[in-house]
């Protein structure tokens, strides 16, 4: 794996949501800690969304998720963090890492405090911080007026929103504001864009970090076409959405998936589809395809400032 590229940058995040962040964390790894994953924490399905009904806590399965991707294996402690019970109970259909880290969470002060207690758990130098430690949901705007809330019902849309909000609107955990802006290269993606990749950039302070960052910044599109209503919108207008909420243009490179390699303008492809699922980015390819793209963007930089 080449990974000279990605080696000189001091401090780099991803921000996004549970599968596809844990994809580009797990890829990246082996940056340890000079790598942060900004977590979106407004799921409101399955066994997180149960808990938070329950307890009104933040989001935990995307976090849990990431720390499932990072952790090493195989391990007693991935094995425990990855359970789901079964049977016919009030545990059924709950995840264990879930459960885990929401009792950790009521022992500690702070939800990011349970995260690092996980981590440290598990052997994961990656940091790993929630978009906000408050509850909050996503809403979408449609055309008609009216809202739609939650994040699950977001993804049953049938037509593209044409805002997003978060309700309440929350404060921006203050470690992701910090690393946003020491951060000297920004990646966002992939994952669903409306309720993964979207959500923190609702934060104010987080659209502030990055407006202010001086970071590359780069959009990981998706290998499929996802299903949810954003499935009509083009890369360019995915892009447009994020430029529009954060009030200027911030990314500057865009991956994709290709049979082969070549770039177009700012959109670079490679080969980056897993042979065991066509909807997961091989996670090598994935890499060597990042630190390509920012070694030819050093590179090009370098010939200006040479001229």
């Amino acid at each position: 794996m080449n990974k000279n590229g990605l080696n000189q940058y001091s401090h780099v995040v991803a921000i996004g949501g549970g599968h596809g962040l844990g994809r580009v964390l797990s890829a990246l790894s082996f940056l340890g800690p000079k790598l942060t994953g900004i977590v979106t924490t407004t799921d409101n399905g399955g066994s997180t969304g149960r808990l938070r009904a329950e307890s009104d806590c933040i989001a935990w399965g995307d976090l849990r998720n990431c720390l499932t991707q990072l952790a090493k294996r195989p391990s007693v402690g991935s094995l425990m963090f990855e359970y789901r019970f079964a049977g016919d109970s009030e545990l059924t259909g709950h995840n264990l890492g879930n459960l885990m880290l929401m009792a950790l969470d009521e022992l500690c002060v702070r939800p990011l405090d349970a995260v690092n207690l996980v981590r440290n758990f598990l052997n994961i130098d990656t940091r790993l911080i929630p978009m906000s430690e408050e509850p909050t949901h996503l809403v979408a705007l449609q055309a008609c007026g009216q809202s739609v809330f939650g994040e699950t019902n977001v993804d049953k849309m049938q037509d593209t929103p044409i805002a997003l909000s978060l309700d309440p609107l929350v404060e921006a955990t203050t470690e992701a504001c910090d690393a946003i802006a020491e951060a000297d290269l920004i990646i966002l993606g992939p994952g669903s864009f409306l309720t993964s990749i979207m959500p923190p950039l609702l934060l104010p302070k987080i659209a502030t970090a990055l407006a202010n960052s001086k970071a590359e910044v780069i959009l990981i599109e998706n290998l499929t076409k996802e299903p949810s209503p954003i499935a009509n919108c083009s890369l360019s207008q995915k892009v447009n959405w994020c430029h529009q909420v954060l009030g200027l243009k911030i990314i500057d490179q865009i991956l994709c998936h290709g049979e082969t390699s070549y770039q177009q303008g700012n959109i670079s492809y490679f080969p980056l589809r897993s042979s065991h699922h066509i909807g997961l980015h091989d996670r090598q390819a994935l890499a060597d395809a990042l630190s390509y793209m920012v070694s030819q963007q050093l590179l090009n930089t370098s010939h200006q400032t040479e001229s």
